[in-house]
């Protein structure tokens, strides 16, 4: 198929990534913006002659239960990839999410377990809980966001996931062409907005590769430039987000990663303290430990007479952290990657806390922590693909999922939150 074809297709069922499948001609789509269930007109908007093309559902020709006129008007067909599924109630997105996680733990994990998404926010929420945002500079200086799997930039703001006041202002404004804006709104009500310089230009894979080789390769190269240090402009604010989770106060730069909804903090912190079950004396690990926020509940626990280890790779949030901690001094923060940090780990410890990037955790590193033979994991994974592989790998060594929460961390998104407690 060609893109801009157009064809009648019946959707069936969700698929990690914001998509439910069909068939046409015997081949699979995966259409966005359609439900389960639905009969829509598709137009194609990418067909690499694999086994599978990409499609938007453009007209809905006999729509599903649960379908509202959607609340973003950016990332409709051929528009942003910011939300996926705003045109199903909140009640339905959770169902799509659940769907999507049980199936992926069945898959991947072999795993047969009834999920559940349970709300972060209220129920109804749908916008206003996003507290971190990123934006994209176009040539002419406009602030905006990347198209659905494309470099092209929506010089648009309406998305409804920042919190009220996070862009305001922005649209009108012109900045750094290539540029990338940060922008944090803190647990006071700050806002701060940081201009991120362009990244150094990438050079574009030559030889003679397939094309999908060569995308692949400069895709990489692309998000490898775009993490790299880069000057910084301040454009509002003072660019020290302070933070709060319970009684205990963070200063950290507003370019660090914290949580982007404003209750997953508390929300995830209560549940590492719940799960994780230290008695004074004993020894945890916090992985990818950020700021500490975790570290901080695990060092309530285990008291002057025991100890957390902490690791991240991000020196400022690491830096942040040890500020915030300073009178728990029985907490070590350490900046290291944690696959390096295994080389020479501490002794055994008694719980183990990670939160690793949406690529997951992997094979190395879920070794060496079972290796350490903890008798609690407590793992916390933005994709669900990602966090059924690890959750496989942990049951490969022996431990076994006892606990499991899904949470709506990303209203209107594709996205979920999978929180595990592991035991052996």
């Amino acid at each position: 198929m060609s893109a801009g074809d157009e064809f009648e297709v019946r959707l069936g069922a969700p698929g990690h990534g914001g998509f439910c499948v069909g068939r046409h001609e015997g081949r699979v789509v995966f259409v966005r913006h359609g439900l389960p269930g639905e009969l829509v007109r598709a137009r194609v908007t990418e067909d690499r002659g694999g086994s599978f093309a990409r499609a938007d559902a453009v007209e809905i020709l006999e729509g599903a239960a649960g379908r509202v006129r959607a609340t973003c008007p950016v990332s409709g067909p051929g528009g942003a990839g910011c939300c996926d599924l705003t045109h199903a109630t909140p009640a339905l997105q959770r169902e799509l999410k659940a769907s999507v996680v049980a199936e992926q733990l069945r898959r991947i994990a072999l795993l047969e377990r009834e999920v559940t998404v349970e709300p972060l926010g209220p129920p109804a929420e749908t916008g206003g809980w996003r507290t971190r945002v990123r934006l994209v500079v176009d040539a002419a200086g406009r602030a905006g966001v990347h198209g659905h799997r494309s470099a092209e930039i929506v010089p648009d703001l309406r998305c409804p996931q920042p919190v009220a006041g996070a862009v305001d202002g922005l649209e009108q404004e012109r900045f750094t062409p290539g540029a990338d804006l940060v922008i944090a709104v803190d647990s006071a009500g700050t806002r701060h907005v940081v201009e991120l310089a362009p990244p150094a230009p990438v050079a574009a894979a030559g030889g003679r590769r397939r094309r999908a080789e060569q995308s692949r390769r400069n895709a990489a190269a692309r998000r490898t430039a775009a993490h790299a240090h880069r000057a910084t402009r301040l454009l509002d604010g003072d660019g020290t987000a302070v933070q709060r989770v319970r009684e205990r106060r963070w200063e950290l730069p507003a370019t660090a990663f914290w949580q982007a909804h404003r209750a997953a903090p508390e929300y995830y912190s209560d549940r590492v303290a719940e799960w994780a079950g230290q008695a004074p004396g004993q020894r945890a690990w916090d992985l990818y430990s950020g700021a500490g926020v975790f570290a901080a509940r695990l060092a309530e626990q285990v008291g002057p007479g025991g100890a957390v280890h902490a690791v991240e790779s991000a020196p400022g949030p690491v830096a942040a952290g040890r500020a915030a901690l300073a009178d728990l001094p029985w907490v070590d923060l350490e900046v290291l990657r944690v696959d390096q940090w295994f080389a020479a780990r501490p002794p055994r410890p008694d719980v183990v806390v990670l939160d690793p990037p949406r690529s997951g955790a992997g094979r190395e590193v879920v070794g060496a922590l079972t290796a350490a033979g903890p008798a609690r994991i407590v793992h916390i994974g933005c994709d669900p693909a990602a966090f059924a592989r690890d959750v496989g790998l942990y049951r490969e060594a022996g431990y076994e999922l006892t606990e499991l929460r899904a949470v709506d961390a990303f209203p209107g998104t594709h996205h979920v939150e999978c929180l595990a407690l592991l035991e052996r």
